[in-house]
Protein backbone atom coordinates (compact mmCIF):
# COMPACT_ATOMS: atom_id res chain seq x y z
CA UNK A 1 0.00 0.00 0.00
CA UNK A 2 1.26 3.50 -0.91
CA UNK A 3 0.63 5.15 2.45
CA UNK A 4 1.06 8.70 1.15
CA UNK A 5 -1.36 8.61 -1.76
CA UNK A 6 -3.95 6.12 -0.50
CA UNK A 7 -4.26 6.42 3.26
CA UNK A 8 -3.48 10.14 3.36
CA UNK A 9 -4.71 11.56 0.03
CA UNK A 10 -3.99 15.10 -1.10
CA UNK A 11 -7.65 16.08 -1.14
CA UNK A 12 -8.24 15.29 2.54
CA UNK A 13 -7.14 18.69 3.88
CA UNK A 14 -9.53 20.29 1.39
CA UNK A 15 -12.38 18.13 2.67
CA UNK A 16 -11.55 19.24 6.21
CA UNK A 17 -11.60 22.88 5.08
CA UNK A 18 -15.07 22.32 3.62
CA UNK A 19 -16.18 20.80 6.93
CA UNK A 20 -14.75 23.79 8.83
CA UNK A 21 -16.80 26.19 6.72
CA UNK A 22 -19.93 24.05 7.06
CA UNK A 23 -19.53 24.10 10.86
CA UNK A 24 -19.44 27.92 10.82
CA UNK A 25 -15.88 28.00 12.15
CA UNK A 26 -13.14 30.32 11.00
CA UNK A 27 -10.42 27.67 11.40
CA UNK A 28 -9.42 24.45 13.09
CA UNK A 29 -6.08 23.99 14.82
CA UNK A 30 -4.75 20.43 14.96
CA UNK A 31 -1.79 19.58 17.20
CA UNK A 32 -0.10 16.13 17.33
CA UNK A 33 -2.56 13.29 17.67
CA UNK A 34 -4.95 11.23 15.56
CA UNK A 35 -6.67 14.21 13.91
CA UNK A 36 -3.37 15.64 12.66
CA UNK A 37 -2.28 12.23 11.41
CA UNK A 38 -5.64 11.73 9.69
CA UNK A 39 -5.33 15.07 7.93
CA UNK A 40 -1.70 14.83 6.82
CA UNK A 41 -0.19 11.43 7.64
CA UNK A 42 2.29 13.18 9.96
CA UNK A 43 2.67 11.19 13.19
CA UNK A 44 4.26 14.09 15.05
CA UNK A 45 5.68 13.72 18.55
CA UNK A 46 3.82 15.35 21.42
CA UNK A 47 6.30 18.02 22.53
CA UNK A 48 6.21 21.25 24.48
CA UNK A 49 7.24 22.91 21.20
CA UNK A 50 4.18 23.66 19.10
CA UNK A 51 3.39 21.65 15.97
CA UNK A 52 0.05 22.75 14.52
CA UNK A 53 -1.90 22.32 11.31
CA UNK A 54 -4.11 25.36 10.76
CA UNK A 55 -7.02 24.88 8.37
CA UNK A 56 -8.89 28.16 7.83
CA UNK A 57 -12.35 28.15 6.29
CA UNK A 58 -11.12 30.81 3.86
CA UNK A 59 -7.49 30.71 2.82
CA UNK A 60 -4.77 28.13 2.47
CA UNK A 61 -3.93 25.60 5.21
CA UNK A 62 -0.42 25.56 6.67
CA UNK A 63 1.59 23.37 9.03
CA UNK A 64 3.66 25.14 11.69
CA UNK A 65 6.57 23.07 13.03
CA UNK A 66 9.63 23.70 15.20
CA UNK A 67 12.60 24.15 12.88
CA UNK A 68 14.38 21.14 14.38
CA UNK A 69 11.30 19.01 13.49
CA UNK A 70 11.09 20.30 9.91
CA UNK A 71 13.05 17.37 8.39
CA UNK A 72 10.67 14.88 10.04
CA UNK A 73 7.63 16.75 8.74
CA UNK A 74 9.10 16.92 5.23
CA UNK A 75 9.88 13.19 5.28
CA UNK A 76 6.35 12.29 6.43
CA UNK A 77 3.34 12.01 4.09
CA UNK A 78 2.68 15.69 4.89
CA UNK A 79 5.75 16.57 2.86
CA UNK A 80 4.10 15.24 -0.29
CA UNK A 81 0.93 17.31 0.14
CA UNK A 82 0.20 20.73 -1.32
CA UNK A 83 0.74 22.18 2.12
CA UNK A 84 2.96 25.05 3.22
CA UNK A 85 5.37 24.04 6.01
CA UNK A 86 6.20 26.99 8.25
CA UNK A 87 9.22 26.49 10.53
CA UNK A 88 9.66 28.54 13.69
CA UNK A 89 12.82 29.18 15.68
CA UNK A 90 13.46 28.83 19.40
CA UNK A 91 13.02 32.56 20.08
CA UNK A 92 9.76 32.85 18.09
CA UNK A 93 6.26 32.81 19.52
CA UNK A 94 4.59 30.07 17.42
CA UNK A 95 1.11 30.88 18.77
CA UNK A 96 1.41 34.48 17.59
CA UNK A 97 2.75 33.16 14.28
CA UNK A 98 -0.36 31.00 13.77
CA UNK A 99 -2.67 33.82 14.84
CA UNK A 100 -1.04 36.28 12.43
CA UNK A 101 -1.66 33.98 9.46
CA UNK A 102 -5.33 33.31 10.22
CA UNK A 103 -8.18 35.49 8.95
CA UNK A 104 -8.44 38.73 10.90
CA UNK A 105 -10.23 38.41 14.23
CA UNK A 106 -11.56 34.85 13.98
CA UNK A 107 -14.77 34.47 15.96
CA UNK A 108 -14.86 30.67 16.36
CA UNK A 109 -11.90 28.31 16.26
CA UNK A 110 -11.86 24.52 16.60
CA UNK A 111 -9.04 23.06 18.67
CA UNK A 112 -7.96 19.41 18.50
CA UNK A 113 -9.66 17.17 21.04
CA UNK A 114 -6.24 15.91 22.14
CA UNK A 115 -4.62 19.36 22.33
CA UNK A 116 -2.79 19.90 25.62
CA UNK A 117 -4.60 22.36 27.89
CA UNK A 118 -1.53 24.59 28.08
CA UNK A 119 -1.55 24.92 24.29
CA UNK A 120 -5.27 25.67 24.15
CA UNK A 121 -4.73 28.38 26.74
CA UNK A 122 -1.84 29.86 24.76
CA UNK A 123 -4.07 29.97 21.68
CA UNK A 124 -6.80 31.61 23.74
CA UNK A 125 -4.36 34.36 24.65
CA UNK A 126 -3.12 34.69 21.06
CA UNK A 127 -6.67 34.84 19.66
CA UNK A 128 -8.54 37.04 22.15
CA UNK A 129 -12.26 37.01 21.65
CA UNK A 130 -12.29 33.78 19.63
CA UNK A 131 -14.59 31.09 20.97
CA UNK A 132 -12.86 27.71 21.18
CA UNK A 133 -14.81 24.55 20.34
CA UNK A 134 -13.76 20.91 20.02
CA UNK A 135 -12.51 20.17 16.49
CA UNK A 136 -13.54 16.52 16.81
CA UNK A 137 -17.12 17.46 16.02
CA UNK A 138 -15.91 18.86 12.67
CA UNK A 139 -13.80 15.83 11.69
CA UNK A 140 -16.03 13.08 13.12
CA UNK A 141 -18.10 12.44 9.99
CA UNK A 142 -14.99 12.24 7.80
CA UNK A 143 -13.16 9.95 10.20
CA UNK A 144 -16.12 7.64 10.84
CA UNK A 145 -16.55 6.78 7.15
CA UNK A 146 -13.38 4.93 6.20
CA UNK A 147 -11.97 5.05 2.68
CA UNK A 148 -11.18 1.81 0.82
CA UNK A 149 -7.52 2.26 1.77
CA UNK A 150 -8.42 2.67 5.43
CA UNK A 151 -10.58 -0.45 5.33
CA UNK A 152 -7.68 -2.37 3.83
CA UNK A 153 -5.44 -1.09 6.62
CA UNK A 154 -7.95 -2.38 9.19
CA UNK A 155 -8.10 -5.74 7.43
CA UNK A 156 -4.31 -5.91 7.60
CA UNK A 157 -4.42 -5.07 11.31
CA UNK A 158 -7.09 -7.71 11.91
CA UNK A 159 -5.06 -10.40 10.17
CA UNK A 160 -2.00 -9.47 12.23
CA UNK A 161 -3.79 -9.74 15.58
CA UNK A 162 -5.40 -13.01 14.45
CA UNK A 163 -1.89 -14.43 13.98
CA UNK A 164 -1.14 -13.50 17.58
CA UNK A 165 -4.25 -15.25 18.88
CA UNK A 166 -3.21 -18.40 17.01
CA UNK A 167 0.01 -18.33 19.05
CA UNK A 168 -1.69 -17.88 22.43
CA UNK A 169 -2.38 -21.60 23.11
CA UNK A 170 1.35 -22.23 23.01
CA UNK A 171 1.93 -19.52 25.63
CA UNK A 172 -0.79 -20.36 28.15
CA UNK A 173 -0.22 -23.10 30.69
CA UNK A 174 -1.05 -23.79 34.30
CA UNK A 175 1.63 -22.44 36.64
CA UNK A 176 2.49 -19.40 34.55
CA UNK A 177 1.50 -15.94 35.73
CA UNK A 178 -0.65 -13.54 33.77
CA UNK A 179 2.33 -11.21 33.56
CA UNK A 180 4.58 -13.91 32.09
CA UNK A 181 1.99 -14.78 29.45
CA UNK A 182 1.35 -11.11 28.78
CA UNK A 183 5.03 -10.45 28.19
CA UNK A 184 5.14 -13.18 25.55
CA UNK A 185 1.94 -11.91 23.93
CA UNK A 186 3.39 -8.40 23.85
CA UNK A 187 6.41 -9.68 21.94
CA UNK A 188 4.19 -11.67 19.56
CA UNK A 189 2.15 -8.57 18.70
CA UNK A 190 5.32 -6.83 17.52
CA UNK A 191 6.63 -9.95 15.78
CA UNK A 192 3.38 -10.27 13.81
CA UNK A 193 3.73 -6.85 12.22
CA UNK A 194 2.51 -4.18 14.63
CA UNK A 195 4.59 -1.05 15.19
CA UNK A 196 3.36 -0.66 18.78
CA UNK A 197 1.48 -2.62 21.44
CA UNK A 198 -1.56 -0.73 22.72
CA UNK A 199 -2.79 -3.16 25.38
CA UNK A 200 -2.54 -6.75 26.59
CA UNK A 201 -5.19 -8.22 28.90
CA UNK A 202 -4.70 -11.75 30.22
CA UNK A 203 -7.52 -12.16 32.73
CA UNK A 204 -7.53 -15.52 34.48
CA UNK A 205 -10.25 -16.78 36.82
CA UNK A 206 -11.86 -13.84 38.67
CA UNK A 207 -9.65 -11.37 36.79
CA UNK A 208 -11.53 -12.41 33.66
CA UNK A 209 -14.61 -10.80 35.23
CA UNK A 210 -12.86 -7.41 35.08
CA UNK A 211 -13.20 -6.16 31.49
CA UNK A 212 -10.10 -3.95 31.86
CA UNK A 213 -7.98 -6.20 34.05
CA UNK A 214 -4.31 -5.28 34.40
CA UNK A 215 -1.60 -7.93 34.07
CA UNK A 216 -0.80 -9.35 37.48
CA UNK A 217 1.38 -11.95 39.15
CA UNK A 218 -1.63 -14.21 39.64
CA UNK A 219 -0.75 -17.80 38.75
CA UNK A 220 -3.03 -19.41 36.18
CA UNK A 221 -4.53 -22.62 37.58
CA UNK A 222 -5.79 -25.77 35.90
CA UNK A 223 -9.44 -25.50 34.86
CA UNK A 224 -9.49 -21.68 34.83
CA UNK A 225 -10.94 -19.72 31.93
CA UNK A 226 -8.71 -16.92 30.60
CA UNK A 227 -9.84 -13.84 28.67
CA UNK A 228 -7.19 -12.55 26.25
CA UNK A 229 -7.93 -9.08 24.84
CA UNK A 230 -5.11 -7.61 22.75
CA UNK A 231 -4.47 -4.82 20.30
CA UNK A 232 -1.79 -2.72 18.69
CA UNK A 233 -1.04 -0.09 16.08
CA UNK A 234 0.24 -1.06 12.65
CA UNK A 235 2.91 0.89 10.72
CA UNK A 236 0.01 2.38 8.75
CA UNK A 237 -1.27 3.98 11.97
CA UNK A 238 -4.41 1.84 12.03
CA UNK A 239 -5.30 -0.29 15.04
CA UNK A 240 -6.25 -3.85 15.89
CA UNK A 241 -8.38 -5.13 18.78
CA UNK A 242 -9.65 -8.67 19.35
CA UNK A 243 -10.71 -10.81 22.31
CA UNK A 244 -10.78 -14.58 22.51
CA UNK A 245 -11.27 -17.03 25.37
CA UNK A 246 -9.10 -19.91 26.52
CA UNK A 247 -9.07 -22.49 29.28
CA UNK A 248 -6.20 -24.58 30.62
CA UNK A 249 -8.04 -27.87 30.97
CA UNK A 250 -11.77 -28.40 31.29
CA UNK A 251 -13.74 -25.28 32.35
CA UNK A 252 -16.50 -25.22 35.01
CA UNK A 253 -19.94 -26.28 33.79
CA UNK A 254 -21.50 -22.92 34.65
CA UNK A 255 -18.90 -21.21 32.47
CA UNK A 256 -19.75 -23.46 29.54
CA UNK A 257 -23.42 -22.54 29.95
CA UNK A 258 -22.99 -18.78 29.69
CA UNK A 259 -20.20 -18.96 27.12
CA UNK A 260 -22.63 -20.56 24.67
CA UNK A 261 -25.08 -17.70 25.34
CA UNK A 262 -22.31 -15.15 24.75
CA UNK A 263 -21.29 -16.71 21.46
CA UNK A 264 -24.89 -16.52 20.22
CA UNK A 265 -25.21 -12.90 21.39
CA UNK A 266 -22.07 -11.89 19.54
CA UNK A 267 -23.28 -13.62 16.37
CA UNK A 268 -26.67 -11.94 16.53
CA UNK A 269 -25.16 -8.49 17.08
CA UNK A 270 -22.82 -8.93 14.12
CA UNK A 271 -25.68 -10.06 11.89
CA UNK A 272 -27.65 -6.93 12.83
CA UNK A 273 -25.00 -4.67 11.26
CA UNK A 274 -25.94 -3.04 7.96
CA UNK A 275 -26.38 0.50 6.62
CA UNK A 276 -29.35 2.30 8.14
CA UNK A 277 -29.42 0.26 11.36
CA UNK A 278 -28.71 2.28 14.50
CA UNK A 279 -25.82 1.45 16.85
CA UNK A 280 -28.31 1.07 19.72
CA UNK A 281 -30.14 -1.61 17.72
CA UNK A 282 -26.89 -3.55 17.28
CA UNK A 283 -26.29 -3.22 21.02
CA UNK A 284 -29.82 -4.38 21.82
CA UNK A 285 -29.64 -7.42 19.54
CA UNK A 286 -26.99 -9.20 21.57
CA UNK A 287 -27.99 -7.69 24.90
CA UNK A 288 -31.49 -9.12 24.54
CA UNK A 289 -30.05 -12.62 24.03
CA UNK A 290 -27.94 -12.29 27.17
CA UNK A 291 -30.83 -10.87 29.21
CA UNK A 292 -33.23 -13.59 28.07
CA UNK A 293 -30.81 -16.23 29.34
CA UNK A 294 -30.69 -14.58 32.76
CA UNK A 295 -27.25 -12.96 32.50
CA UNK A 296 -28.29 -9.38 31.72
CA UNK A 297 -26.84 -7.91 34.93
CA UNK A 298 -23.42 -9.32 34.03
CA UNK A 299 -23.13 -7.46 30.71
CA UNK A 300 -21.83 -4.17 32.10
CA UNK A 301 -20.44 -2.23 29.13
CA UNK A 302 -21.44 -1.05 25.66
CA UNK A 303 -21.32 -3.53 22.80
CA UNK A 304 -18.59 -1.75 20.87
CA UNK A 305 -16.50 1.22 19.83
CA UNK A 306 -15.26 2.60 16.56
CA UNK A 307 -11.67 1.97 15.51
CA UNK A 308 -9.21 3.45 13.06
CA UNK A 309 -6.27 5.68 13.96
CA UNK A 310 -7.43 5.25 17.56
CA UNK A 311 -8.39 2.07 19.38
CA UNK A 312 -11.53 3.82 20.60
CA UNK A 313 -13.28 6.38 18.41
CA UNK A 314 -16.73 6.98 16.97
CA UNK A 315 -19.17 5.40 16.36
CA UNK A 316 -19.96 3.90 19.76
CA UNK A 317 -22.29 0.88 19.73
CA UNK A 318 -24.41 1.71 22.74
CA UNK A 319 -27.98 2.43 23.80
CA UNK A 320 -28.90 6.01 22.98
CA UNK A 321 -26.81 6.25 19.81
CA UNK A 322 -29.43 6.61 17.10
CA UNK A 323 -27.19 7.89 14.28
CA UNK A 324 -27.64 5.30 11.51
CA UNK A 325 -24.69 3.18 10.48
CA UNK A 326 -23.19 3.90 7.07
CA UNK A 327 -21.08 1.97 4.63
CA UNK A 328 -17.42 2.33 5.59
CA UNK A 329 -17.89 2.53 9.35
CA UNK A 330 -15.67 0.23 11.41
CA UNK A 331 -16.20 -0.81 15.01
CA UNK A 332 -15.94 -3.62 17.52
CA UNK A 333 -18.73 -6.01 18.47
CA UNK A 334 -17.75 -7.33 21.90
CA UNK A 335 -20.48 -8.41 24.29
CA UNK A 336 -19.31 -9.86 27.59
CA UNK A 337 -20.64 -11.78 30.58
CA UNK A 338 -18.85 -11.36 33.92
CA UNK A 339 -20.47 -13.27 36.81
CA UNK A 340 -17.50 -12.81 39.18
CA UNK A 341 -15.66 -16.11 39.54
CA UNK A 342 -14.70 -15.83 35.87
CA UNK A 343 -15.85 -13.98 32.76
CA UNK A 344 -15.86 -14.05 28.99
CA UNK A 345 -15.89 -11.62 26.08
CA UNK A 346 -15.88 -12.25 22.33
CA UNK A 347 -14.69 -9.37 20.18
CA UNK A 348 -14.36 -8.84 16.45
CA UNK A 349 -13.71 -5.68 14.49
CA UNK A 350 -16.38 -5.43 11.82
CA UNK A 351 -16.90 -3.23 8.77
CA UNK A 352 -20.31 -1.97 7.70
CA UNK A 353 -20.54 -2.84 4.00
CA UNK A 354 -23.04 -1.88 1.31
CA UNK A 355 -25.09 -5.02 1.95
CA UNK A 356 -24.23 -6.04 5.51
CA UNK A 357 -21.15 -6.73 7.57
CA UNK A 358 -17.60 -8.02 7.19
CA UNK A 359 -15.43 -9.15 10.09
CA UNK A 360 -11.71 -8.45 9.82
CA UNK A 361 -11.04 -11.08 12.50
CA UNK A 362 -11.25 -14.67 11.29
CA UNK A 363 -10.14 -16.82 14.24
CA UNK A 364 -12.92 -19.10 15.58
CA UNK A 365 -15.13 -17.88 18.43
CA UNK A 366 -15.04 -21.25 20.17
CA UNK A 367 -13.55 -21.64 23.63
CA UNK A 368 -10.01 -22.91 23.09
CA UNK A 369 -9.18 -25.77 25.48
CA UNK A 370 -5.47 -26.10 26.18
CA UNK A 371 -3.98 -29.35 27.36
Amino acid sequence: MDVTTELYPRERVGLIRDAVAAADLDAVLLTPGPDLRYATGYDAHQLERLTCLAVPAAGEPFLVVPRLELPAAQASPAGALDLELVAWDETDDPYALVAARLPARPARVGVADRMWAVMALRFRAALPGAEQVAAGAVLRTLRMRKSPAELDALREAGAAIDRVHRRVPGLLKAGRTEREVGRDVHDAILEEGHAAVDFVIVGSGPNGANPHAELSDRVIAEGEPVVVDIGGTMPSGYCSDSTRNYCVGEPPAEYRAYFDVLREAQRVSCEAVRPGVTPEAVDAAGRDVIAAAGYGEYFVHRTGHGIGLESHEEPYIVAGNTEPLEEGMAFSVEPGIYPGAHGARIEDIVLCTADGVESVNRTPHDLVIIG
